[in-house]
């Protein structure tokens, strides 16, 4: 009997193991953010466009386009790369979002896109309200599908960001709704 106590508690000690590994991957989709690119524009009465501050040094304002043209669910995989002085975050899109944001940054040279995100600032919790991450001037059109950018996070931030926009890859790539 005693040896059937032991086998049955080394099943249960292994059923558990394999629970608590499952558990951490749905935790792991709680960790999705967003990531919205919207165009500068010029204010007009129509409503369509909205006054943004991204925080730099000095802060910077723009019009931007309320509807974004580019989101998250275009998003191939993210990653933070090291560049001189800093990092930076590279966001590589799919086939049609390539096309899209080379479309886009052909049409608006000389103009700022704008960059939103909203993230889980520690694991577990809500998305935050999000803020605006950069303005990058669009001096050529991106025709390799790879938006650079320094956003205006913390390197920890940045990493959450790309970690969150990995698992919305992951999950949009496997056919997998995006719950936010």
């Amino acid at each position: 009997m005693l040896i059937c106590r032991r086998r049955f508690n080394a099943y249960l000690l292994l059923l558990l193991a394999l629970a608590a590994v499952s558990g951490c991957k749905t935790r792991g989709a709680k960790n999705l953010c967003t990531l919205r690119l919207h165009e500068e524009i010029r204010p007009d009465a129509t409503g369509r466009a909205e006054t943004v501050t991204v925080h730099h040094d000095p802060d910077i304002q723009m019009s931007v386009d309320k509807t974004p043209f580019l989101t998250e669910t275009f998003v191939k995989s993210a990653k933070v790369v090291e560049i001189v002085g800093g990092f930076a975050l590279n966001v590589e899109f799919d086939r049609q979002g390539s096309w899209l944001l080379e479309q886009k940054t052909a049409d608006i040279r000389g103009k700022h896109l704008a960059i939103f995100s909203q993230f889980h600032d520690t694991p577990h919790e809500k998305l935050n309200g999000g803020r605006w991450l950069a303005t990058p001037m669009i001096t050529s059109h991106i025709a390799n599908g790879i938006l650079s950018f320094v956003p205006d996070a913390s390197r920890a931030e940045a990493e959450i960001i790309a970690r969150g926009l990995n698992a919305v890859a992951r999950r949009t790539q496997t056919g997998k709704e995006v719950k936010f």
